[in-house]
This record gives C-alpha cells, structure tokens and sequence, in this order.
C-alpha cells in the first residue's frame, strides 16, 4: 500500500534584520515623498488664495482693484469646481494602471502650472492670453489637488502594515498642514523683505516659483515610490471601476458626508472665522493673522497626536468620537459675537482642538469605506463633490449669515452634515463588509 504525501506548505520566512531595515527605508522614503507631494501641493494652491489680491491686477482688464480681485478669486474657484473631475478621472486611471504613475503626474501637474504662473507676463504684456493662461493652469491644479489628498492618503494606508493606519494619517496630515503653514510664512517674509511696493510689482511671484522649485525634490523622491497595486490585483478584479462603485454607493455617498462635514468645519474655522474678524468686526489684521497662525500650529502638531491615538484606540472608534464632539464645537463660535480678541482666540484654539482630530481622520476614513479595487476613484470622487459642495462655500455662507444676523444658522448647518456622516458612516459599514482600519 503506498501512501501519496501532500504537499507541506513551508512556514513562512523571517525576514532578516537587513531585508527588514531596506523594507523600513523604502517605506519611510515613499512616506516622505508623500508627504511632501501634500506639502508642495497645499503650498501651491493656497498661495494663490493668499495673492489673490496682488494677482488679479496683473492679469485681468478691469482698472477697479477691488474687480480684479474677484476675477482672480473666480479663478482660483474654478479649481474647487474641477476637483471631482480629478477625482475620477485620475482617481480610475490610479485604480487600472496603478498608484505611483498617479502620484508622480499629480506632484508634475502643479510643478509645471505653478512655474508657469511664476513666469506668466501680465495683461499689459499679453492682453487678455494672460488671463486665460491663468485660467488653464488653475484648472490642471485643481485636476491635480482633486486626487492628490485622496489618494496618497489611500496609498499610505498600503504601504504601512496593518494597525497603523492612525499614524499613516497623522503622518500625512502633518504634511498637509505644513503647507499651508510655509504658504502664510513664504508670502508675510516675501512682503516683509522686499516691500509693499515691491511685492505688487514682481515680488509676489517669489513665494510661486519657490513652490515651483521645491517640486524637483518631490519629484526625485517619488521617483522612487513602490507600487501598491499588483498585477494580480489589476488582473483579479471582481468588476470593472465603474461597476464597483454602484455596488458600494453606501459608502460613496458615505463619503461625502464624511468628507464634507469636515471641510465645512475646516473652511469656517481657517476661512470664515478670520474673515468675520477682519470685515465685519474690524479687528487688528496683524493680530488675526496671529492667531490663524496660532490655529496653524495646532493643527500641524495635533494631526500626529491624533494619528497616533487613533491607532491604540481603533481608528472607527476615535473617528466616531472626534465626530460627535464637532457637533457642540461648532456652536463656540456663537459665542465671538461681537469685537474682542480674547473671544475670538478662545473660540479659535478651543474648536482648532476638536477641528484638528477631524481634519487628520476624514481622509482615512474615506479610504476604509472603499475596496481596494475602486478606492482611488471612490475617494476621490467623493472627496471632490465634498469639497466642491460643503467646503468651498462654507466661509461665504458664514459671513453672508452674519450680514442677515442668522449666524446660528451655520453651526446648526455643521453639526447636521456631521450627524448625517456618522450615520451614513456606521450604515455603510455595515452593508459593505469592508472593516478597513480595525
């Protein structure tokens, strides 16, 4: 009688203390070249915002300041509008060819437009091509900044091993954060160095091409970045892109909400906030600044606190907390009604702390609520429509809310967006079966 053996499947090998410490520096450089990608992506889009007033004059017609302002915000709002465009459309090609491709051509995207707002000659050189060069150039970077955010938290969520999560988006958060901070540094040293005069006439076109040339070092480290996306997975999807999303709608819309509720928190606190201070309030704009960047702090050294609490505690489980505690944090702000400083730093630093744990989660959490097959066009068209719908308007529904003497409207406005994501967040989980981050 003879007896077949089965094949015995080998115990799996250890890694070396070498192959674990090369595995460590590839994963800590792809997170670096991640990170900065955020850095010189926020950077570049908020230091148009900030110029808006000193850019608008070189390239648009009108002779009145204050129009051509509005012309350059008009653009610069036209990129919040192409966001979910760049969500799906690089979002699928990230999702069929792979994530690295994506990266390297979202961080090349917003080198390219941001060196050639850098050299652009002005209307009075080029007639109206000026402003429509302006045009085109904002709407790649919003292509660009439309699946940056998504999905490079997506892809650092792959990299790191399970159980870390947390940190991935504290990491990446820290990132985003700096930013926007070296956007607000870049411009006041710029102004402070060369002058007033100065600034208006060239000088505002330093802190852009000094973005422009950080790029370069982006570039070489993403060079570098390791696919996440296998053949085989490429290979072995369970349906098309497309076909995936209708199947977990839930979590899509999900999304959203999630996503939106956040940035209506977020542009409130960054935006509105100082806005009120400054137009209607008549506060010091040197002592607002301060404190907005008192707010940039906070945030940038709370989003690694967060990630890492996260992680102990389980990611779904702090993201329902941070969640809930918006809902009484937005109605501190009822509370700077009128001029006061110490009023409105206080409102500022005390809902920064709870806006903070919300801005470093969102991201991830939009990234559990998607299959790995249709995560990069999920989240970043989710991520896109939210931005576009409860972001970009919120600091003008805010102060135009105030004009009419209905500012309670907006904090109940917040916390209804953050009870309906809590509630589409738990719905979805529970129909998807996806239990990313636990």
């Amino acid at each position: 009688m003879t007896t077949t053996q089965r094949p015995t499947t080998p115990d799996p090998v250890t890694p070396d203390p070498a192959t674990r410490a090369h595995d460590d520096h590839v994963t800590r450089r792809a997170m670096l070249g991640l990170g900065l990608g955020n850095t010189l992506e926020w950077y570049d889009w908020m230091i148009f915002g900030l110029l808006a007033a000193i850019i608008g004059p070189q390239f648009f017609a009108s002779q009145d300041p204050v129009s051509a302002t509005l012309d350059a915000l008009a653009v610069f709002a036209v990129g919040f509008v192409v966001r979910p465009l760049g969500g799906v459309l690089l979002g699928h090609v990230a999702d069929r060819v792979g994530r690295r491709r994506v990266m390297l051509l979202s961080v090349s995207l917003m080198a390219v437009t941001t060196l050639v707002i850098g050299l652009l000659p002005t209307y009075d050189t080029i007639g109206v091509w000026a402003g429509i060069v302006l045009l085109a150039c904002r709407v790649l970077q919003g292509l660009s900044t439309g699946i940056e955010a998504p999905l490079s938290i997506a892809y650092a969520v792959e990299l790191n091993p399970a159980g870390r999560e947390g940190r991935a988006a504290g990491y990446m958060s820290f990132f985003v954060n700096l930013g926007i901070l070296l956007a607000s540094l870049a411009s006041f040293l710029t102004s402070w160095l060369v002058g007033g005069d100065a600034m208006a006439e060239w000088g505002w076109r330093v802190p852009i091409l000094l973005g422009s040339a950080m790029s370069f070092f982006v570039l070489y480290l993403r060079r570098s970045l390791p696919e996440t996306l296998s053949e085989e997975e490429k290979a072995d999807q369970p349906t098309g892109t497309w076909a995936g999303l209708r199947t977990h709608w839930l979590g899509l819309l999900a999304i959203v909400f999630v996503v939106g509720a956040t940035q209506a928190f977020n542009y409130a606190w960054n935006v509105g906030l100082p806005s009120l201070a400054r137009g209607s309030f008549g506060e010091d704009p040197t002592t607002v600044f301060a404190m907005t960047t008192g707010l940039g702090v906070i945030l940038l050294l709370g989003s690694l606190v967060t990630g890492a609490v996260a992680d102990r505690a389980r990611l779904s489980r702090t993201f329902l907390v941070t969640r809930l505690a918006s809902v009484p944090a937005v109605f501190l702000m009822l509370l700077y009604a009128g001029p006061g400083m110490g009023t409105f730093a206080a409102v500022l630093f005390v809902g920064g702390i709870v806006l903070v744990a919300n801005m470093t989660l969102y991201n991830v959490v939009a990234t559990s609520l998607m299959p790995k097959y249709c995560r990069a066009t999920g989240t970043g068209l989710g991520y896109g429509v939210a931005v576009a719908l409860f972001g970009g308007t919120a600091s003008y529904l805010l102060v135009w809310l105030q004009t009419r003497d209905l500012l309670w409207v907006f904090p109940v406005y917040c916390a209804a967006l953050s009870v309906i994501s809590v509630v589409l967040y738990l719905v979805a989980r529970r129909h998807s079966g996806i239990f990313a981050g636990e």
